[in-house]
């Protein structure tokens, strides 16, 4: 028996509040990783490391507070704790290794195609874990052709999104990015839901695992708390919000080879020619005080 689903139970709601998420874990870590290219090499890791928990973080709460709003009508629906959880971790894990290739080989061609494909293929791994977690008296079952475009989408966006980060550029930038990155991902979900079918077992048998009831409170407060604590730490900083510094060194950002000869500042050409004057002046003086 084919089971009606309703992805929009609480009408837009869960789908507004899912897409800020999104793009609130999408602006913190981008920030993060656009700061990680303004420091020196032993402060980089710290800041990718928290970039790529902000941005893991983000989708995995997103996706899961869009699946309150998912319904199958004639079964409750139940969630694996652990399974859950892992799908947490997986992501932070695929977005790290995509960040961290980002954060130090440049935000340009095969890095940044690497990263980016990682980094989508970490969304679309949580996605799917995510909906594995899930326990009830059905059998799921996904159209093949959708769920491909839902990787493509995670992809494209998760590479956009690095590309923009590596862009070094001010604050209203990486906004700009984490709105656009928070609609593909939101677009990635709900098109990898529009993939999903439901065949109904029809029996009696309870099902096992944890109720969305008892996963909220867990899933909110522990992400959402590390997820203010990192904005606390963008507020503050003040690289964070202003984007680059006075002077950024060439040899401490990523995918830019150091080189022995750089442009000479101004002040050099003028103290290079005063010497040179002087000497002429002197040059000049020196007959007539014989």
């Amino acid at each position: 028996m084919q089971g009606t689903v309703d992805g929009f139970s609480y009408g837009l709601v869960t789908p507004l509040v899912a897409y800020l998420m999104a793009c609130l874990g999408g602006a913190l870590g981008l920030r993060c990783t656009t700061r990680s290219m303004l420091v020196a090499q032993s402060w980089r890791p710290g800041w990718l490391a928290l970039g790529s928990a902000a941005i893991g973080s983000g989708i995995w709460t997103m996706h899961f507070i869009a699946m309150m709003g998912f319904t199958v009508h004639g079964t409750p629906i139940h969630y694996d704790k652990s399974m859950t959880f892992a799908s947490l971790a997986v992501a932070i894990v695929m977005v790290g290794i995509g960040i961290f290739i980002v954060g130090y080989r440049g935000a340009r061609g095969t890095a940044l195609f690497t990263g980016g494909t990682i980094t989508g293929l970490g969304i679309a791994s949580m996605h799917y874990l995510g909906m594995a977690s899930m326990r009830l008296d059905g059998k799921l079952e996904y159209n093949t052709f959708t769920v491909g475009v839902s990787v493509v989408i995670a992809m494209g966006a998760a590479t956009a999104a690095l590309w923009a980060a590596g862009q070094v550029r001010g604050f209203l930038w990486s906004v700009g990015a984490s709105l656009v990155m928070g609609l593909a991902v939101s677009g990635m979900h709900y098109t990898g839901m529009a993939a999903l079918s439901v065949h109904l077992h029809g029996t009696a048998e309870p099902t096992t695992g944890e109720s969305p009831a008892a996963l909220l409170a867990p899933m909110l407060v522990g992400p959402l708390a590390f997820l203010l604590l990192a904005g606390v730490v963008v507020m503050f900083d003040p690289l964070m919000v202003m984007g680059k510094p006075t002077v950024a060194p060439v040899e401490h950002r990523p995918g830019i080879p150091a080189h022995t000869h750089t442009a000479v500042p101004h002040s050099a050409h003028r103290l290079r020619f005063r010497p040179r004057r002087a000497v002429e002046h002197r040059g000049a003086r020196t007959p007539q005080n014989r």
